[in-house]
């Protein structure tokens, strides 16, 4: 395989194509197969690039690979589950003098913001459809992160 960066004459783009060899590049090209994958255009060209040369097998790299560099910034699973449990904790301080209304948060929260109810903190289930009309009206509601145990199904 062997990889070019193309341009394409109509706007100026530039992107990196691969090809099986040098020679499936130019017969794609002349039979009209190579097109710019933001315009369309046809009229495309190689661009000047870098080459990718190998470094020596006993020469030093100086930079880190990038697997290596993304790596470093991935939580260990122990870290990954304290902070889980770390955000169920703010959660559930945040619900603590939250009303679980259940299937029945959509209308609740009308009927709060209408003032047919008084207002008070809620936490219940909607869909999305229903949530976003919620938002429409200028009801204020936010998902929560974790998922919540109705209370009747708590033990």
């Amino acid at each position: 395989m062997i990889v070019f960066d193309l341009a394409c004459k109509n706007a100026g783009h530039v992107f990196e194509i691969w090809f099986g060899s040098s020679t499936d590049y130019e017969d794609q090209k002349a039979r009209g197969l190579v097109s710019c994958p933001y315009c369309g255009s046809c009229d495309v060209d190689k661009a000047v690039m870098a080459p990718n040369v190998a470094p020596k097998g006993n020469g030093r790299r100086d930079a880190p690979s990038t697997a290596i560099a993304a790596a470093a910034n991935v939580p260990t699973p122990e870290e990954f589950k304290a902070s889980v449990a770390r955000l169920a904790e703010m959660q559930g301080k945040m619900l603590e003098g939250s009303d679980y209304v259940g299937e029945k948060f959509a209308e609740e929260a009308r009927a709060m913001h209408l003032g047919e109810q008084d207002s008070r903190q809620i936490h219940g289930r909607t869909s999305i459809e229903e949530a976003k009309a919620l938002i429409e009206e200028g009801i204020p509601v936010a998902p929560l992160l974790l998922p919540v145990r109705p209370p009747k199904s708590q033990n």
